[in-house]
This record gives C-alpha cells, structure tokens and sequence, in this order.
C-alpha cells in the first residue's frame, strides 16, 4: 500500500465525512431522491442514484439491500430523469452467481415495469467476468439493463466488442479501483487516451456510451469529435459524480441539449459511506481541495 492510501485509511470517519459530504446525497432513500429532484428541478441534469453498500455477505444482510433497492424502484418511478446503479457485491456474488443473478433480476424487472433503467457497476477485476456473464444473461430478457466498462483494463476492447447483440447503455470510465501492470494501464493520459477511443468503439457497435469523466479536455475532446462525425446528440450523454465543482461545464452540456447525468448515492449506513468517500479520497487526493473551495470559497 502506499503513503497516500496509508495515510487515508488512518482518518477517522467524521473528518472523511467533513472533507467529503458533498460527494453524498445524505442517509436514506428519501435524500438520494430529494437530490436527485433537486439537481434537476435547479440545474436540468439526469441522475443515476445508489446505494452505497459494498462487501455485503450475509443473506439477511443481502436481503435487506434487494428490499432498499426495491423501494428505491417505487420511489423514483415517476421521475424519468433518475435511473438506479446496482453493485454485485452488495446483492450475493459473495455466496454465489446464481443466487446475486437472481436478486438483480428481481430488482431490474421490478424497475422495467416502470421503464426505469438500471446500471451494472463494475468493481475490480475480480468480478469483470461475472459480472459481464450476469448483464448479458438479465440484458437477454430486459432492455432497461445496462453495464459500465473500464478504461485502464487492457480487456476492454475485447469486452465492448463481445457485449451484447442488443444496444446497450454502456457507461465508460477510468475506473476507481488499482489494478496491477499486467491487466491495467498504470497512467492516466493513458487511460484517458482510451477512454476516447472506447466511446468510438462503443458507438461503432451500436451502443449508447455514457461518457462518466471529469476531465474538461477529455470532454472537449470527445464533444469535438463527436460533432465533427455527426453523430446524434441523443445518441450518448456525459456523467459525472455529485459534488465535483463541474458547474458551468455541466451547464454547457445541458444547453446543447444532451443528458448530463450525476452519480448520486446515499448511504443506510455511515460505514459504507465513509469506506466509498475514503476510495474516492485515495484515487484522487485533490478531492479535499475542491471541497475546500466549496466550503470556503475560490
């Protein structure tokens, strides 16, 4: 582990909590919808909303987040501006395939009866296989289910090449988690370099890419690109993650008319809250500079 990381996990959970919050829509369905009605009502922009619950391994416990989720189903419903992320393991991949397949199936059928999507996240490598194998087996039978690729994986090519006959939504990013030099790019400009390319492949398959970066350049980059191809609007939308000061960014998005979609989760339990907020921390430290210039101003 290194210094960074180190000196990260020492931190205690309220000083996390001071530097972070605006990363979190607060404890409970009702904040992460609240949020996301409020992000939309003031500044036009889509939201993806999830609980944050990782590592969940007891049935009882598993069971508990299938009945979060679906309430959270119920509640956004009627707000075609929100969809809903899911992770696998806070739904059983930890006890087995089978048994997580079947509890994101309960979820996306519930939301496919309101026409809601709903996101695959993707975690570390460990579960770039399953994960994959349990979208396209749910993608078969619902079309309101979608997945999200990582730049740094040298895999990735092949992985949009052989994911779905079906057009899917597709989110590509960095990705937050490390991973070693034999399945990862280790550099940024590198990641960010294919990125970019991804979103061509994505779209040349037939996909939907949700473009989730913060980079202005990179955004820039592929806006150019994109609108020198002619490629629709309405064929792809950017993401990013609720409290990263990318306001007027944001807003230049929005008026082209284009989805701008934030990240919004919430938390029933502090723990999982801090545990997210501490990775966010560690992958990117100038986190706690921009919340300081939220807090206090430029």
């Amino acid at each position: 582990m290194d210094l960074k990381r180190a000196i990260i996990d020492l931190m205690p959970g309220p000083l996390v909590r001071t530097f972070a919050s605006p990363y979190i829509a607060g404890k409970g369905i009702s904040a992460g919808v609240s949020k996301a009605d409020e992000i939309q009502t003031k500044f036009g922009l889509y939201s993806t909303v999830d609980l944050l619950a990782e590592e969940v391994f007891s049935r009882e416990d598993v069971e508990a987040t299938v009945q979060i989720y679906l309430r959270m189903v119920e509640a956004l419903k009627d707000r075609p501006h929100a969809s809903i992320s899911l992770k696998p393991t806070s739904l059983g991949i930890n006890e087995s395939e089978a048994y997580c397949q079947e509890n994101l199936r309960r979820i996306v059928s519930a939301a496919a009866a309101h026409k809601m999507h709903i996101t695959l996240d993707m975690e570390d490598r460990h579960f770039t296989d399953v994960t994959l194998r349990m979208f396209k087996a749910i993608r078969d039978e619902f079309d309101n289910f979608g997945i999200v690729l990582q730049s740094r994986l040298f895999r990735t090519a092949e992985d949009i090449r052989n994911l779905h006959s079906k057009p899917c939504k597709v989110r590509i990013c960095i990705g937050i988690y490390r991973e070693p030099a034999e399945v990862a790019l280790q550099e940024k400009p590198d990641m960010k370099d294919k990125l970019f390319e991804y979103v061509q492949l994505l779209l040349d398959h037939g996909h939907y890419p949700e473009i989730a970066t913060h980079d202005e350049p990179l955004v820039r980059r592929c806006i150019a690109y994109l609108d020198g191809k002619g490629v629709s609007r309405s064929a792809y939308e950017f993401q990013m993650l609720l409290g990263v000061p990318r306001q007027e960014l944001q807003q230049e998005i929005v008026k082209r008319g284009q989805v701008m979609r934030l990240y919004v989760p919430f938390a029933e339990d502090w723990k999982y809250a801090v545990h997210y907020l501490k990775r966010r921390l560690a992958a990117n430290p100038a986190m706690a500079l921009m919340v300081m210039k939220n807090m206090f101003g430029h």
